[in-house]
C-alpha cells in the first residue's frame, strides 16, 4: 500500500512535469498566434497528452521498475500519443477548417452584396455565427434597398423642384422681356402675374427651408398653453378664399374647449397645409369637416375630412414622404406649388410635437387624423 510520502512524491512529480509542459506549450501558443485554430487548438490537444506522458513515465522511473518494462511502458505510451495526436490534428484539420472556410466564403459574398441563408456548416458554435452573419446580410439587404429608396427619391425630389422652380421662372422671364419690349397688352395684368409667381416661389423656397430645419433635428419649439380653436380659426381664415373660389365649406365640429401645449405658429402651419390639400382634393361644392376628441387624458385627435377619392391604400404609408403627390405627373398649376413638400411638413412639425399622423379611407371620403399630447412632457418641462 503507497505511503502519504510516495503519494506526496507522485503527486509532485506529476504537477512538475504538467507545469513544464504547460509552460512550453503557452510558448508554442504564442509563437503560433497567428496560426489556424486547428493549429492552436492542436497544440493544447498535444499539451494535454504529453504533460500525462511525461508524468507517467517521470513517476515509473522513481519507481525503480526494470529497464524491459520501461522500454515496453514508453513505446505504448509513444505510439499512443502519437496516433492520438495526429487523429486530434486530422479531425481539427478537417471539422474546424470546414466551419472556418465556410464563414470566409459567407463574409465574402456578405461583401459582394449577397443575402445568406442560415446553415449548419459544422461545430455549435461556429454554426451560431453563421446565423448571425445570415441575419446581418438579411438587415444589410435591407439596409441598402432603403438607401436606394431614400437615393431614388433624392433624385426624383430634385428633379420635380427643379421642374417646379424652372416653370414659374421661365413665366416670369418671358413675361418681363414682354415688358421691356414693349409689347405686352395689359402691363397691369403682367405685372400682377409676375407678383404671383413670385409669391410661389418665395411659398416653395420657405417649405424648402423648413423642411430643412425639421429633417436636421434643429427645430426649437416655442411651447405654450393654446386654444385649438384659435389655431384652427387662424388656419382657416388664410384658406378661406381659396375654398371659397371652388365653393368649399369648412365646417368645424368639436374643436372648442381644447387644450394643447404646443407651438402656436408651427401647429397653425401644420393644420393649414392639411386644409390646403384637403382644398386641392375635395371635389367643387363640397364640405370639409374638422373635428376633435381625446382620446385618453393626454392625448387629442384632430381629424379633416374632405369628400374626395383621396389615396390608395397602397400610398397611405408613403404620402408623407417627401416629393410624394398621388399623381405623379408634374402640373404647372401654380395652385400645386410646393414640390409635394406640404405632407412631409406636416408630419415633421407633428412629431416634432410627440404626435403622430396618419390617414384612412371612410365611407363618406378621405380623412387625416393627427394625434398629439395635451400635457407638457417631461421634456418639455425640462426645457
Amino acid at each position: 500500500m503507497l505511503t502519504v510520502p510516495d503519494l506526496a512524491l507522485i503527486v509532485f512529480t506529476a504537477a512538475i512535469c504538467t507545469a513544464i509542459v504547460t509552460a512550453l506549450a503557452l510558448a508554442v501558443l504564442r509563437w503560433n498566434s497567428k496560426g489556424s485554430v486547428a493549429s492552436q487548438v492542436t497544440i493544447v490537444v498535444s499539451a494535454a497528452v504529453l504533460s500525462i506522458v511525461a508524468s507517467v513515465v517521470a513517476v515509473v522511473i522513481e519507481m525503480f521498475v526494470s529497464t524491459h518494462d520501461l522500454t515496453v511502458l514508453c513505446w505504448v505510451v509513444g505510439v499512443s500519443a502519437i496516433v492520438s495526436l495526429s487523429a486530434a490534428w486530422v479531425t481539427m484539420k478537417h471539422t474546424v477548417g470546414r466551419s472556418v472556410r465556410a464563414l470566409v466564403e459567407s463574409a465574402r459574398r456578405i461583401g459582394d452584396g449577397d443575402v445568406l441563408q442560415p446553415q449548419a456548416p459544422g461545430l455549435k458554435e461556429f454554426n451560431e455565427l453563421h446565423a448571425q452573419l445570415a441575419e446581418s446580410s438579411n438587415r444589410l439587404a435591407d439596409a441598402r434597398a432603403e438607401v436606394d429608396k431614400l437615393d431614388t427619391a433624392r433624385r426624383q425630389f430634385f428633379a420635380w423642384i427643379s421642374h417646379d422652380l424652372r416653370t414659374p421662372l421661365a413665366g416670369m422671364r418671358a413675361m418681363t422681356e414682354a415688358l421691356d419690349d414693349g409689347v405686352a397688352t395689359d402691363r397691369d395684368a403682367y405685372i400682377r402675374t409676375i407678383r404671383a409667381k413670385v409669391d410661389t416661389m418665395t411659398g416653395m423656397v420657405d417649405d424648402l427651408f423648413e423642411l430643412s430645419i425639421l429633417q436636421s433635428g434643429t427645430l426649437q419649439l416655442q411651447r405654450e398653453l393654446v386654444e385649438l380653436l384659435d389655431l384652427v380659426s387662424d388656419a382657416v381664415s388664410d384658406i378661406q378664399a381659396v375654398a371659397a373660389a371652388r365653393g368649399i365649406t369648412i365646417v368645424q365640429r368639436g374643436v372648442e374647449g381644447h387644450l394643447l401645449w404646443a407651438d402656436p405658429r408651427e401647429l397653425t402651419r401644420a393644420i393649414g397645409n392639411l386644409l390646403v390639400n384637403g382644398v386641392r382634393h375635395a371635389p367643387p361644392d363640397s364640405e370639409i369637416l374638422i373635428s376633435a376628441h381625446t382620446s385618453d387624458e393626454q392625448h387629442l385627435v384632430l381629424s379633416i375630412m374632405d369628400h374626395g377619392s383621396g389615396v390608395g391604400v397602397e400610398d397611405l404609408g408613403r404620402m408623407f414622404d417627401v416629393g410624394w403627390r398621388a399623381n405623379t405627373a408634374r402640373t404647372t398649376d401654380d395652385s400645386a406649388h410646393g414640390a409635394g413638400l406640404g405632407l412631409a411638413i406636416v408630419r415633421g412639425i407633428v412629431e416634432a410635437h410627440d404626435g403622430e399622423i396618419h390617414a384612412e379611407q371612410v365611407p363618406d371620403g378621405f380623412r387625416l387624423n393627427v394625434t398629439l399630447p395635451t400635457t407638457a412632457n417631461d421634456g418639455f418641462l425640462g426645457e
